[in-house]
């Protein structure tokens, strides 16, 4: 919780025809009364299961878009619309009353994950429960709490003062589970409306629990489905074992090709354009502990492995990794089935770095595939959507800088800056096409269970998160961010 407490902003009226003053509530105060109230209407907004990768929710994506568009218009947002896209809607509301202030762009998506396996589950995953200090359901940190945490400290400083400290533009998109795929043609064809000096993005989290967290980088992710074939139909394995090539064999040489036994990846060029990390850096991810005691023993993992050198957080924040996601083919029925498969697949991912650049890292996997795979194999490559480039914003940013200060006001100690391993594809997207400088500054705790079962939402996080983001706002509000031009 907050160490160091900053005193609350006071302000008075005078009470018509009697001379004396009363005290005016701050932002804070409002958060403090209307508490119980912000949790309800999170929980209703939880309880609609906008899963955006499955088609029979569809309607419940669209309702979700609604939900919020009218929540946005009750909390004293304007011009709130649900704007249709060729996929899921994008909501969008803005306030811009400020003048000469920034305005401040903020992204957060409604959408969530699938919520199999459904048996692993405590409580009902779009049935909200309280429990042990936690909110327990599906998107309640991935991301509509973090949604919720936005729009209650607006909410907080428009009561109290019926002003906010900057201009803002709200956009939460139905598709980001599933990779953006139609927010990049959205945000290029309202470049005039999102127009803005700054992005805001809570889609991250804390370092640890009462430890905040300014995540200045993101991984890209380029995905692959990579197919061997060895024939046109499948072969009886008893007449023509011994002759016929195999598509499994020849995948898992190919596979065996990618990376050496430490992890460290060996397709040529693939390191190209890796920046370095600084002494600053490394300094910076030292000071979030990884207990690889626990992991191992959370997970069941005998060892960790990857590329040596480098500690665990330094590998996942700012080096590129190769993966296989999933392998398939041939016969996996019940019973018995001898055959020699006729082909067999797997999908790959690559997470990049700055300033790898994911075409060339696409080509050269392309062609060193080509290179390795066995004569008797034909390999095909092919590069699935929902890929983006990797993203950095330097930690001297005055917009970072200023994200710094308001978080250790509340907190009570300093953010530490650190990476994702992750991608968020439309901070690359809102980065390329607006050219704005993004913060991300997430509020739920690393074990939050995102995209698993039992999802949640550490309440005491979400209340200090609110007044962080109510300190946010004040900070923004006198730095010097604004565009020459009408940034409206």
């Amino acid at each position: 919780m907050r160490e160091n407490p900053q005193p609350l902003l006071e302000a008075s009226v005078i009470i018509p025809g009697t001379g004396t003053t009363e005290s005016m509530p701050t932002p804070e105060e409002i958060l403090d009364r209307t508490r119980e109230e912000g949790l309800a209407e999170l929980t209703g907004f939880l309880r609609i299961p906008s899963i955006s990768s499955q088609p029979e929710h569809a309607d419940d994506v669209r309702a979700a878009a609604d939900h919020l568009a009218d929540l946005y218009t009750h909390i004293g947002l304007e011009n709130a619309e649900v704007i249709d896209t060729a996929g899921h809607p994008v909501v969008y509301a803005d306030w811009l009353h400020a003048p000469n202030k920034p305005t401040v762009l903020v992204y957060g998506h409604y959408d969530v994950q699938p919520v199999d396996p459904l048996d692993l589950w405590t409580s009902p995953p779009f049935d909200p429960v309280q429990q042990n200090g936690l909110l327990l359901a599906r998107g309640s940190s991935d991301d509509k709490g973090q949604i919720a945490i936005h729009w209650q400290a607006i909410r907080a400083w428009l009561e109290a003062t019926g002003a906010l400290p900057v201009n803002l533009k709200m956009i939460a998109e139905g598709e980001e589970e599933i990779g953006s795929p139609h927010f990049e043609a959205f945000v290029d064809s309202h470049r005039i409306l999102l127009r803005a000096d700054a992005c805001v993005v809570s889609d991250s989290g804390v370092a640890a629990k009462g430890v905040p967290a300014i995540e200045y980088g993101l991984r890209g992710l380029v995905y692959f489905e990579l197919r061997v074939e060895t024939a046109n139909s499948d072969l009886h394995s008893g007449l023509y074992g011994g002759i016929a090539p195999n598509p499994a064999q020849a995948l898992s040489e190919i596979i065996a090709h990618l990376k050496d036994p430490n992890g460290r990846v060996l397709v040529p060029a693939f390191y190209d354009g890796v920046r370095p990390l600084t002494d600053e850096e490394r300094r910076q991810f030292a000071r979030v502990p990884f207990d690889e005691a626990t992991f191992m023993q959370t997970y069941a993992v005998e060892a960790l492995h990857g590329e040596p050198g480098f500690t665990p957080n330094e590998r996942t924040w700012g080096r590129p990794s190769l993966d296989v996601n999933g392998i398939w083919g041939g016969y996996q029925g019940p019973g018995n089935k001898t055959i020699i498969p006729a082909w067999a697949a797997a999908k790959i991912s690559c997470r990049l770095v700055p300033d790898q650049d994911p075409e060339a890292v696409s080509a050269a996997l392309r062609s060193y595939i080509a290179k390795v795979r066995p004569a008797y194999a034909r390999a095909t490559l092919r590069e699935m959507e929902g890929h983006g480039g990797p993203w950095i914003t330097e930690i001297d940013h005055p917009l970072l800088q200023a994200g710094k200060r308001a978080l250790q006001r509340v907190y009570g100690t300093a953010p530490v800056f650190i990476r994702s391993g992750g991608s968020i594809g439309a901070v690359d997207v809102i980065n390329r096409h607006l050219e704005v400088p993004c913060l991300l500054a997430g509020f739920v705790l690393p074990d939050c269970r995102a995209h698993a079962p039992n999802e949640s939402l550490d309440l005491e996080s979400y209340e200090i998160g609110r007044r962080a983001v109510v300190e946010l706002w004040r900070e923004l509000g006198s730095l010097d961010l604004a565009r020459q031009k009408n940034p409206h």
